[in-house]
């Protein structure tokens, strides 16, 4: 079963966005067995979205495209797709009463006959509900394939894919398993590990790949299984990985669930019932983002202070002007008391800090560039540890970030084992 991406947009392509919506469709078909072959973008012109579309035809079984959807004259998929499957518009009374409804209890302007003109569909689509916005979208079958019409709001389209296309696209067709699984190493670079894991790597079956995934300091390697047969996948996987732990288990930190890392945190956060703050430096408050994503931070999330200059080290988080005078601000007895002045102040169970030389200058400290040290308070000690993260700026924030968020899974992993234990 193999799936083909379009997305639509002149401000995909002169990089004024970011495709996500490819990501998260790619991410969620695969979940459910169908394998993406192909992802394009393609600029608002009705030959290049067409051309798209015969191309996507001769590939694959399901194409899904998103953009184009809106009210105004530069949207024109509706157009294209009329054209490709030699159709007409026709006025959707579901839609139209659906858009009235939005605009009534959301919107304060009028509605216009421009938005009025988004319930006209393609005769031959089936509308698919868009409950947080106005441009539906639209389900096509022809020749034993499907085609698939999203808006491009991505949070418009996350909810049709989840709540619409996704259930449609299971009961539609008969689909493999397809398993991930993802090993987190930490320590060795992605051509070391190769060399070590290669006769294991030669020796895998047919029916499973191995995928290096080097980012910031960290490799993850994802062996993906598929077939019919989702016990006999399962145990195989196992037993590979099994394999793979003796030989190189001492760089194995753990795995990535399909669930990014601060989810993760999030939910053991909640399962320890603790709390927890964070103190930045180095880091200007890219922990703060993650611990505030997850839907319910509020309940365990408490606070950041972003000391980003030195006096606001002094005056905000209380550290003393002696310690960083002794010291420097970038070291081990600065990061400590970071930690644990935000953790009391927060009154918080646990803590983060970061302090740091990323560069390009050395700033307010004469430690090397790429010298971090992260402090990690828990609710009966604090400590820091000491890292060399590289010379440049972007990658010394970025394996800091990753390395706080894979000290304080740890440490909360350890709660869990204990608590599990008494």
């Amino acid at each position: 079963m193999k799936a083909e991406i379009i997305t639509i947009g002149d401000e995909i392509l002169i990089g004024q966005i970011i495709d996500t919506n490819s990501a998260f469709i790619a991410k969620e078909l695969n979940k459910i067995g169908i394998s993406v072959k192909q992802i394009s973008t393609v600029e608002d012109e009705k030959a290049h979205i067409l051309e798209a579309l015969y191309e996507a035809k001769s590939r694959a079984d399901i194409i899904i495209i998103t953009g184009g959807l809106g009210p105004t004259k530069d949207d024109i998929t509706k157009d294209c797709l009329c054209e490709f499957f030699e159709d007409r518009l026709v006025n959707n009374e579901e839609v139209l009463k659906h858009i009235e409804f939005l605009f009534d209890k959301y919107i304060d302007t009028p509605i216009s006959e421009l938005n009025r003109k988004q319930a006209l569909l393609p005769s031959k689509a089936s509308a698919l509900k868009n409950k947080f916005g106005t441009a539906p979208g639209m389900w096509f079958k022809s020749e034993a394939k499907v085609y698939v019409s999203l808006p491009g709001v991505p949070f418009e389209m996350k909810a049709l894919i989840q709540d619409e296309v996704i259930p449609r696209l299971q009961q539609s067709f008969k689909r493999p398993v397809i398993l991930h699984k993802t090993v987190l190493t930490y320590g060795l670079g992605e051509s070391a590990i190769a060399d070590k894991i290669e006769d294991w790597e030669d020796a895998l079956p047919p029916y499973i790949k191995l995928a290096y995934l080097p980012n910031l300091g960290r490799v993850r390697l994802r062996l993906t299984a598929k077939g019919d047969n989702e016990e006999h996948l399962k145990n195989s996987v196992e037993s590979l990985i099994s394999e793979l732990h003796s030989i190189i288990g001492d760089i194995i930190v753990g795995y990535e669930d399909d669930e990014p890392m601060e989810i993760q945190i999030s939910r053991l956060l909640l399962k320890n019932k603790a709390s927890i703050a964070t103190a930045e430096s180095c880091t200007g408050g890219r922990l703060a983002s993650l611990f505030a994503t997850p839907p319910g931070a509020s309940n365990y999330y408490k606070g950041s202070v972003v000391s980003y200059a030195t006096i606001s080290k002094e005056e905000i988080l209380k550290i003393d002007k002696k310690l960083i005078e002794e010291h420097s601000v970038v070291s081990k007895e600065v990061a400590v008391s970071m930690a644990k002045n935000v953790r009391d102040l927060f009154e918080t169970d646990y803590a983060i800090s970061t302090t740091g030389n990323a560069g390009p200058a050395k700033g307010d400290s004469d430690a090397e560039i790429g010298t971090v040290y992260i402090g990690i308070a828990t609710p009966t000690e604090v400590y820091a540890r000491k890292f060399i993260f590289g010379n440049h700026r972007d990658k010394v924030i970025g394996k800091a970030v990753n390395k706080s968020m894979e000290l304080i899974r740890e440490v909360l992993l350890e709660q869990v084992k204990l608590a599990q234990k008494a």
